[in-house]
């Protein structure tokens, strides 16, 4: 069995060594959607990206704020993959959320040699919208090709 502490390192590391996160949403009538979005995260805790807030994931949240996320690298030979599996609570950013919500999203950008961003950028009337997932849930597989509830703090 996987130790915490491992499965944690390893939820650390996945996250920090990609940039996209698969974003499972639902309708109201229990339609699934998923969509892949770049993200920034705070705390291994706290996930930021930006929408449309007529995409179709935008839309679903809006009606259900559940969320479930996967994190992986696909170059990997086969059967030697590490993922994450998040569930979280979903939504655009509140007007007290945004501006920390964007200096992450900013922070990650630019430490990846890419724009900043700002929060005029994300709201009306600009045609983006800054989204947050704040994780319940943390799973990675373990070594026995199970899923393991991982426990990387706050």
């Amino acid at each position: 069995m996987t130790s915490q502490h491992e499965l944690a390192s390893i939820a650390r590391a996945v996250i920090e060594a990609n940039s996209y996160m698969t974003l499972a949403t639902a309708d109201r009538a229990g339609l699934p959607g998923r969509s892949p979005v770049w993200y920034a995260h705070s705390g291994y805790r706290q996930f930021f990206w930006v929408s449309s807030p007529a995409a179709r994931h935008s839309r679903n949240l809006a009606g259900r704020p559940q969320a479930g996320i996967v994190i992986f690298d696909s170059h990997v030979p086969a059967g030697t993959a590490q993922a994450v599996y998040l569930t979280a609570t979903a939504a655009a950013t509140t007007p007290d959320e945004l501006l920390p919500g964007i200096e992450v999203f900013s922070a990650r950008s630019q430490a990846l040699g890419n724009r900043p961003w700002s929060p005029g950028e994300v709201c009306a009337p600009a045609s983006l919208r800054l989204y947050r997932a704040s994780v319940s849930e943390l799973f990675v597989i373990d070594r026995d090709d199970q899923r393991t509830r991982a426990d990387i703090g706050e």
